[in-house]
């Protein structure tokens, strides 16, 4: 998609709902005992999918959170700076 494009919210939840697929297949692979370099492959596939969702819905933020919103113009910039403050402390390798 191009980054100016906006995405729809049925967009997004079609791409989660692939996402959800993903996991289950995981779990799958989990309990079949299957290789670690198959499971790896997998969630690095996982990974990259929720990225790129996270960067769509901040790509379009305005349009999809401020909508409905009747916040001024300062307020809808501190809450998408909010937003993309919370994206990145998204951290890889966080234990459990």
């Amino acid at each position: 998609m191009a980054g100016n494009e906006e995405i729809s919210k049925d967009a997004l939840l079609r791409r989660l709902k692939r996402i959800e697929g993903q996991v289950r297949g995981v779990q799958k692979m989990i309990s079949e005992d299957r290789e670690c370099e198959s499971l790896v492959t997998q969630l690095v596939a996982i990974r990259a999918a929720i990225e790129s969702v996270g960067a769509l819905v901040l790509n379009n933020y305005m349009k999809l959170c401020f909508r409905k919103s009747d916040k001024t113009d300062q307020a809808a910039l501190n809450s998408l700076a909010r937003a993309v403050s919370i994206w990145g402390r998204v951290r890889i390798g966080d234990s459990i």
